[in-house]
């Protein structure tokens, strides 16, 4: 009896110790725009935790690594700084870089030359980690950009899952543009002659009419859609959204009714980041939950 106690103690400890090991392993998760955009000031060419590590191997559950694309005026770390890890936790193969800027002040240049370099960043990836495709996630024009990826350039053989936060699918105004550019240093400045971006984005502007042209989406591909009522920068809310089959559109106050995130903040809400996680694996999806995280580790 002594001895099945015992046996069952040192069993019950070493399931103990195990748990915290991987509890001490998972990466912080920070729901907290202007943490990320601290992070991004004192690391601006770098990359988010849980991102870029050259090792990391698809497995069987998630045999597709992700590539996360920031938005206009955005570079990695204040785009993914809770998003990389999360991914990261739940056993992906996260990548990030950086395209269409500075090193500082990304994604204001030509949108087409942009998604060339998307192109290019897919093919390393898909070289590297041996996958067959990769799951793309962005943020705002870095979830409008891949769109003419797939439509112009190949994508489509690629590319698994697109899932846009925010993104300029049909346009903003150049009002909205200012708006956001008035969160990050020296983007401002940028606004209008000096960002290519910013004119590809502008609400029937010859870019978006001709991305939109003959429909939404293309053949072989998922889209999900994940979008505020409260966007500042693009208006109408609703012009995010994708028509076409194989599409999902989500509203996140049509989960929670009381989240009140809007453009800035969507790369930080824990309900757009389940919404994610879903989309990327939608035979396990799991109910979002309403009530408000400031910082969590994992899924």
């Amino acid at each position: 009896m002594r001895i099945t106690r015992l046996a069952a103690v040192v069993a019950a400890a070493t399931a103990l110790l195990a748990a915290s090991a991987g509890s001490a392993a998972a990466l912080p998760v920070i729901y907290n725009f202007p943490t990320a955009v601290a992070a991004s000031v004192l690391n601006p060419n770098g990359a988010p935790a849980g991102a870029n590590d050259n090792s990391c191997r698809p497995s069987a559950a998630h045999p597709r690594p992700v590539v996360l694309v920031n938005g206009t005026f955005a570079n990695q770390i204040d785009s993914w700084n809770a998003i990389s890890p999360l991914l990261k936790n739940n056993g992906y193969c996260v990548y990030t870089f950086e395209y269409g800027g500075t090193g500082f002040v990304e994604a204001t240049g030509s949108i087409a030359a942009s998604a060339g370099q998307l192109k290019t960043e897919v093919d390393r990836v898909l070289a590297q980690t041996g996958a067959a495709k990769v799951d793309i996630v962005g943020w705002s024009q870095g979830g409008m950009m891949p769109r003419y990826y797939l439509k112009n350039l190949g994508g489509a053989s690629k590319v698994n899952a697109l899932v846009g936060l925010a993104p300029s699918n049909h346009g903003t105004t150049l009002d909205g543009l200012a708006t956001l550019a008035g969160y990050f240093p020296g983007a401002l400045d940028l606004v209008g002659a000096a960002c290519q971006a910013c004119q590809d984005q502008v609400r029937g502007s010859a870019f978006i009419t001709a991305l939109n042209a003959g429909g939404d989406t293309v053949p072989g591909v998922r889209y999900t859609v994940i979008q505020s009522r409260y966007d500042e920068v693009v208006t109408p809310y609703t012009s995010a959204f994708l028509s076409g089959s194989n599409v999902t559109n989500i509203t996140l106050q049509d989960q929670c009714i009381l989240d009140l995130g809007d453009h800035l903040s969507m790369t930080s809400d824990h309900i757009a980041a389940r919404d994610v996680l879903n989309a990327l694996d939608p035979a396990h999806a799991q109910g979002t939950i309403c009530t408000p995280i400031v910082a969590a580790v994992g899924g």
